[in-house]
């Protein structure tokens, strides 16, 4: 066997190995333990930095969001 049929065996190998049903299958998210207390409230800030309108939720459904809240203080 030459050295190109037996990577790409090993590479074949390899994927199988990966994808041999270990995931969650996409209709069962698991469990966090953690209480749902429903959907977010409404963003109701006046003053925004970094943007030039107001944000909302519904503008941001679908996106990843990172809130970082502070105060000076």
């Amino acid at each position: 066997m030459n050295a190109d049929k037996l990577w790409l065996l090993c590479f074949v190998g390899l994927l199988a190995a990966c994808t041999s049903g270990t995931a969650l299958p996409a209709s069962a998210p698991p469990e966090a333990g953690l209480p749902n207390y429903g959907p977010a409230p409404e963003l109701t800030n006046t003053v925004w930095l970094n943007t030039d309108q107001p944000l909302r939720l519904a503008d941001l459904r679908g996106r990843v969001v990172l809130i970082d809240m502070w105060t000076f203080g």
